[in-house]
């Protein structure tokens, strides 16, 4: 005979028990199961008869748990109500129409604010909640998340959503004032440093390595905020990474123009996670900003 799931006696029996130990009556376990009195005791006593042990007292006026039912019925109990939870949870994550995303400022305020203004145009019955978080440790209770990094590496089931490039970039004003011809000359500009929490994130070093350059490189202002470094570029005090994707509204409204052609191709892509448990709501959501990702837009 095939041994049963988690060795555990059968689940009628386990039901059967856990009726009659919480109303101490096979009669009232019985109404509540709408089954015969009979048939609870059948249950019951097969139960005994695999555990080799009594489980309740009987007498004339009824029946009482021995130390031994009793010790059972606590543990069905945490375990039928830690189930009931688990599947309480998962009707309300089914029936809510809140979406939460874990995501980053840079992200949020440069690409999925924007397409979630698209969004909404065609599925304004379904809110959108982001949490923004730059620390680099995943949110709990997403729905979805979007983070950096490489696909392989990661512990969840992601997709990418964004495999982007990386040029220098600086304002009108500030790539005039310093014409640069090869990454030597931009190597001597003040660069605008982004410090970043998120592992992998590619900084000045990693970007001039990628290109080939070993040389020294300025470092002149750091921020630990992305759009804040985009802004410092904007505002002539020097040239700033910038990913082609991210910082398209920049480069499409000349804010930021390039200095120079080279481009970088990181391993690190930006990735979309739709989280155990997630909602048909948030399988919507997850489904439609793949799609608009992979389209480039």
């Amino acid at each position: 005979m095939p041994k049963r799931p988690y060795d555990l006696p059968p689940m009628n029996a386990l039901v059967a028990f856990d009726a009659a130990a919480r109303h101490v009556s096979f009669k009232a376990a019985a109404r509540e199961l709408n089954v015969t009195p009979a048939a609870i005791s059948h249950q019951v006593k097969a139960l005994e008869a695999e555990l080799q042990c009594a489980l309740f007292q009987r007498h004339h006026r009824g029946v009482a748990l021995t130390e031994t039912g009793a010790y059972l019925r606590i543990a069905l109990q945490t375990g039928f109500e830690t189930i009931g939870d688990a599947v309480a949870q998962l009707k309300r994550r089914a029936t809510t129409t809140a979406v939460t995303i874990g995501v980053t400022t840079a992200v949020s305020s440069l690409w999925l604010t924007p397409k979630l203004a698209q969004f909404w145009k065609a599925h304004g019955d379904i809110s959108v909640t982001q949490l923004v978080d730059d620390t680099g440790v995943p949110q709990a209770g997403c729905d979805l998340s979007i983070s950096y990094g490489i696909p392989a590496r990661s512990t969840a089931q992601s997709s990418v959503l964004l495999h982007d490039r990386i040029m220098a970039l600086a304002s009108p004003r500030f790539a005039t004032a310093h014409p640069v011809a090869g990454l030597d000359d931009l190597a001597r500009l003040p660069l605008i440093q982004f410090q970043s929490n998120v592992a992998g994130w590619t900084d000045w070093q990693g970007w001039f390595r990628a290109l080939g350059y070993g040389g020294p490189i300025r470092n002149s202002h750091r921020v630990n905020n992305y759009v804040i470094a985009l802004q410092a570029a904007c505002d002539d005090m020097g040239a700033v990474l910038g990913w082609v994707g991210l910082t398209k509204s920049y480069l499409a409204s000349g804010q930021l123009v390039p200095l120079l052609p080279d481009q970088v191709e990181p391993q690190e892509d930006f990735l979309i996670t739709l989280h155990r448990h997630a909602s048909p709501r948030a399988r919507l959501v997850h489904d439609w900003l793949l799609g608009v990702g992979r389209d480039g837009h």
